[in-house]
């Protein structure tokens, strides 16, 4: 079965099957190339597949899940831990505290091993990609704690963009929040991160960080949710300031905001496709 088979207005097969929660779209993909994805009873030999409503997925003979609705949660992600689903090294990962009837979640962009905060998980892969992109031009904001003099007109100039050893960067907005001795607060805000912007762009004017705390992601903030805690974002919240951002649901739509907050170590039922983009910290 080829595109041309299939209706333009149907769903791409691996985008359904992620949908539906059981794998990513490249896992998805690999179950079609292994000929254990089937549309009506007919294998299929390429992902380049739409399925129609009405049309009958199954995998391995088994009937398809019903796709879930858009879900977003709040996780406040503790220093030294990996946003990655597994560490050769046999490191802390996120996925190791979420509670274990937690849904396949994947990262909305990252926060590297030192870096701490505000996390956003999401099951719905175009949602995770709608929300990383730049013209999306949510505002990340972060809290950062250096050492060294700072100088504010080193950090004013930030807002006209930089380029540091071949790589630029867009406008930071910066702010010099408080001194004590040689150790200072900073907030950077910016549009679009790249990895591990923040600690580049302090290490070339000359400041140490010693701490990287992601205290805002567009309209969602950390807050007071603590380490290692999660929250869903309620499903009427999510519509309210996602709009058309937010992916077509499936017809059983349902709130968000199933129990409250989970301890970081609550077991790892969880699976999720590979890593986020955007890792300013």
């Amino acid at each position: 079965m080829t595109d041309s088979d299939s209706s333009p207005q149907g769903e791409r097969i691996a985008k359904l099957i992620a949908r539906a929660g059981v794998c990513s779209r490249r896992e998805a993909e690999t179950l079609v190339a292994q000929g254990r994805v089937a549309v009506d009873g007919q294998a299929l030999d390429t992902p380049a597949v739409r399925v129609r409503p009405g049309q009958k997925v199954t995998i391995d003979g088994e009937a398809l899940p019903a796709s879930e609705p858009s879900r977003l949660w709040r996780f406040h992600k503790p220093r030294g831990v990996l946003t990655t689903v597994q560490d050769p090294e046999g490191r802390t990962t996120i996925y190791d505290g979420l509670p274990e009837d937690m849904p396949r979640v994947m990262p909305v962009g990252r926060l590297d091993l030192t870096s701490e905060g505000l996390l956003l998980l999401t099951n719905d892969g175009s949602l995770k990609r709608q929300l990383e992109l730049p013209s999306t031009g949510w505002v990340r904001r972060y809290r950062v704690r250096v050492f060294g003099t700072v100088n504010e007109k080193d950090l004013a100039a930030l807002a006209n963009g930089l380029t540091v050893d071949g790589i630029s960067y867009g406008p930071v907005q910066a702010r010099l929040d408080s001194t004590r001795g040689r150790n200072s607060w900073l907030t950077f805000a910016l549009r679009e991160g790249k990895n591990r912007e923040i600690r580049k762009l302090c290490e070339h004017l000359g400041y140490q960080v010693s701490r990287l705390i992601r205290v805002s992601y567009g309209p969602f903030q950390l807050g007071s949710l603590k380490e290692g805690m999660i929250e869903e974002v309620p499903g009427k919240t999510l519509r309210e300031q996602l709009g058309n951002r937010l992916p077509a649901q499936p017809e059983h739509k349902r709130d968000g905001g199933r129990g409250g907050s989970a301890p970081r170590r609550g077991g790892s039922g969880t699976r999720s496709s590979g890593r986020g983009r955007n890792a300013a910290g």
